[in-house]
């Protein structure tokens, strides 16, 4: 199956926020003025972009002084509509409340949450505010089995990385319904799956609002439907994001786990699989580059028999997940397309499903081929 790198770039590139355009001496004294509210005379300074925004939400880092003390922090922003943004909506009071749960409840590290802005006017639209972490994730462009501080380290460091990455979604797994109020609560894992699936063909339906529909994806929910597994386990939170290029690491150890925009209620699988799943997508661009990649990292039966050694659930089913994982991935790039398509970046092609770059995986694992020709 033959993926272009440069697609990669391409693909990762127009799935910024673009067009945002903000000054940042106006964000400086917009942000020092709000700021003004929670804290005694504060002072803002170093402002500016990470260099690798989000696909998402836009990202600010800025220093924050009061009290004598100066406070590394960041600001994630909502995108304007303007932006024809990847996801339809972009609840930041939950991401907020979820991270703060985790913080509470688990281990898992995740950054503080300050404060949480619903008003647009201090910066044009809804934020929040945490602190940032110093640390390093794996790259996405290029990604970071191409050649990379991970492609570097030597077996035992990834094998540290990847018990941590299962370990932290151990945790996650464990933590209270209540305690996040995601309200999607489901009675078992099957409601979950089905409730998600659904959800996620409205994502569809409002991607093609503007853009073109996709037969394979179309095809994949068909089959989506007729494959969800019967599971009457209780379902669980699930990090919805879970891979490891959201994870911001100090000598191979976990200090930061980032992105919770798609936390959710579903199936422990779910987790493992989209880990998975992210890994075998850039695993099948370094194979068509001609590329070494990491191929024993992250293996899905590896990822699956240290969750069931740490937690004691086996995990089943996991040709159903990482298909489906596949598949909202699908959407996503879709997605991506048609704004390069919107923002004169790409010309609309003849055939929709050449504007998934994963297409042939997909096709696989629809087929029931995929794993086998790994094998």
């Amino acid at each position: 199956m033959t993926i272009d790198p440069d697609d990669t770039a391409h693909h990762a590139e127009v799935a910024r926020p673009h067009d945002s355009r903000r000054d940042p001496e106006r964000v400086r004294a917009d942000l020092q003025q709000w700021l003004a509210v929670h804290v005694p005379d504060p002072r803002v300074d170093n402002v500016h972009s990470p260099a690798a925004n989000g696909m998402s939400s836009e990202t600010v880092l800025f220093d924050a002084t009061w009290d004598g003390r100066t406070h590394p922090l960041v600001a994630r922003i909502a995108p304007a509509e303007t932006a024809v943004p990847v996801f339809p909506t972009y609840d930041l009071e939950s991401q907020f409340r979820v991270m703060r749960a985790v913080a509470e409840h688990t281990d898992v590290p995740v950054p503080a949450v300050l404060w949480f802005e619903p008003d647009a006017g201090p910066l044009g639209a809804p934020f929040f505010v945490m602190s940032r972490v110093d640390g390093v994730v794996p790259p996405d462009v290029m990604p970071y089995n191409f050649g990379s501080w991970v492609t570097e380290a030597d077996d035992a460091q990834r094998a540290a990385m990847q018990d941590a990455a299962v370990g932290i979604l151990a945790q996650i797994h464990e933590l209270p319904l209540d305690a996040v109020d995601l309200g999607t609560a489901a009675p078992d894992v099957t409601a979950a799956v089905r409730a998600h699936i659904g959800r996620q063909r409205g994502y569809y339906e409002w991607t093609t609002r503007t853009g073109p529909r996709s037969p394979l994806i179309e095809r994949a929910f068909a089959w989506l439907d007729e494959h969800v597994p019967a599971d009457p386990s209780p379902a669980v939170v699930c990090w919805g994001d879970a891979r490891i290029g959201n994870i911001l690491f100090d000598d191979f150890r976990p200090v930061a786990v980032l992105d919770w925009e798609l936390a959710t209620i579903g199936a422990r699988e779910m987790d493992l699989a989209w880990m998975t799943f992210l890994h075998r997508f850039f695993e099948d661009i370094a194979a068509s580059a001609s590329l070494p990649g990491l191929p024993g990292f992250l293996r899905r039966d590896d990822l699956a028999a240290a969750y069931a050694a740490r937690t004691g659930h086996t995990p089943q089913h996991l040709d159903f997940y990482t298909c489906y994982a596949a598949v909202q991935h699908a959407i996503i790039m879709l997605r991506i397309q048609t704004r390069a398509v919107h923002f004169g970046q790409a010309e609309q092609p003849d055939d929709p499903d050449s504007m998934i770059l994963h297409r042939a995986t997909l096709e696989a694992m629809l087929d029931g081929t995929y794993w086998q020709a790994l094998a």
